[in-house]
């Protein structure tokens, strides 16, 4: 049995750095960084964490939103969606993570983009 992506990421550790990476790079992208301005990003990337260790086979549960109501009203356009993944890319690319992490990582993240992408109400 191979291990799972949870782990191949680097566990606890490797999660948490990347996704700190990934809010940092959000909040600094011109295209998606004023959805960030009010944001308590501390919190964000705890939230951020916890749903990226639960979904990759990690212990522990996510209690947060899910990605439907925290996204509700923002009615965030493929233009800004892609400009996500970019930053998830470059995350992943800083924290070394390997090709076929990657490619896992961003199929993930694509295929939430109906329960992210154009939600008014």
């Amino acid at each position: 049995m191979s291990e799972s992506l949870f782990v191949r990421l680097g566990g606890n550790e490797g999660i948490k750095n990347i996704v700190n990476d990934l809010v940092d790079l959000h909040a600094g992208n011109k295209t998606i960084s004023n959805r960030f301005i009010d944001s308590d990003l501390p919190a964000l990337k705890k939230a951020a964490t916890e749903f990226f260790i639960a979904g990759t086979g990690g212990e522990g549960v996510y209690k947060g939103k899910d990605l439907k109501t925290a996204h509700r009203g923002m009615n965030i356009s493929p233009t800004e969606f892609m400009a996500g993944l970019d930053d998830a890319l470059d995350a992943l690319e800083r924290n070394n993570v390997g090709q076929r992490e990657r490619e896992e990582v961003l199929f993930v993240l694509y295929s939430m983009r109906k329960d992210v992408m154009g939600v008014c109400h």
